[in-house]
């Protein structure tokens, strides 16, 4: 079984073979497997720890495609489930000169959408360390039902529950609705990831460190905000501490966020140790702020996503 259950959503990001173009004027795309969730399942693998994805495709040749792909890097699937009634989700990703994007989804009525409760594959939630979640798939109602539902079988069982923010403004219909529904998701983590964007829509508190507190919750053991090239700010009861990154030259940002979420949870799986040490935390957001890096070198986020050996030769070129 897996040390860890990464639970979302699995997708076909499409993504322009040329940078600096809208979707308008991109002249092709690249398909690249995706999805916020299975990313991390895979950048976990890739950095040795055994994972598994839960979610849901359709019974298309895209959702074969995509668990094809994660078996090859690794990755249970057996909680994986198929529609054969509703279609693989499919997002169109735009990326700008710097590497930022614009997304346009294709997930009306799609598979990870009905994602039944029925469905959730108890027992390996109840064998793994960590179960992580995203927001992603709180937006649709039957999805977050499943989500949240599982989040709390992962709880019961004494694991550590890990959240990423990941908002996703066009899938919502109501922005002011999600941000209840979004904050349900965080008050679940004792481990919880956001950017300075995410902060402030779901804070009132335009300060960095007032705005984490109002965030903070008593199951809460740390809270880090991501500042994409700049590194990230790490939030623990004890202190609040600056990570610088690695410099590089981006080419798609997709998936960083997801690298670092990998890059961090494989240094926790182990317990909590990182957590009670504020050095040992600080090198390990290093080294996620490095995962997080290297994913945006590449187009597409599962393809971008490093191994172990490349993030420490980074590291070490960094000193």
């Amino acid at each position: 079984m897996a040390d860890i259950i990464c639970f979302g959503d699995l997708l076909i990001d499409f993504v322009p073979t040329q940078t600096g173009t809208g979707l308008i004027d991109a002249p092709a795309f690249k398909k690249a497997p995706g999805g916020a969730a299975a990313n991390v399942a895979v950048g976990l693998a890739r950095l040795g720890v055994a994972s598994a994805f839960m979610g849901k495709v359709g019974n298309d040749p895209f959702g074969h495609f995509l668990a094809q792909t994660l078996e090859a890097e690794g990755v249970d699937i057996r909680p994986l489930r198929f529609d054969p009634t509703a279609r693989t989700s499919l997002a169109f990703v735009s990326l700008r000169e710097d590497g930022e994007r614009e997304f346009l989804f294709y997930r009306e009525n799609s598979a990870d959408q009905n994602f039944r409760v029925s469905e959730i594959d108890k027992a390996a939630i109840e064998a793994a360390r960590i179960f992580h979640f995203d927001s992603i798939s709180l937006a649709a109602e039957r999805a977050r039902g499943t989500t949240l539902a599982a989040a709390d079988i992962a709880a019961d069982a004494g694991l550590t529950i890990s959240y990423d923010v990941n908002l996703r403004p066009a899938l919502w219909a109501d922005l002011d609705a999600a941000r209840p529904t979004i904050l349900a998701g965080l008050r679940r983590a004792s481990i919880v990831k956001l950017s300075e964007e995410e902060l402030a829509f779901l804070a009132a508190n335009g300060d960095l460190e007032r705005a984490c507190q109002q965030l903070w919750h008593p199951a809460m053991k740390l809270l880090i905000v991501t500042r994409g090239a700049e590194g990230c700010t790490v939030v623990t009861e004890r202190c609040v501490s600056e990570i610088t990154s690695i410099a590089v030259t981006p080419v798609d940002t997709t998936g960083a966020g997801d690298g670092f979420v990998a890059g961090l949870l494989q240094g926790l799986v182990g317990g909590d140790a990182y957590l009670e040490d504020d050095g040992a935390l600080r090198e390990l957001c290093r080294f996620a702020n490095a995962v997080g890096a290297l994913t945006t070198t590449e187009r597409g986020a599962i393809p971008a996503l490093p191994r172990r050996d490349a993030v420490l030769a980074a590291l070490a070129r960094a000193e």
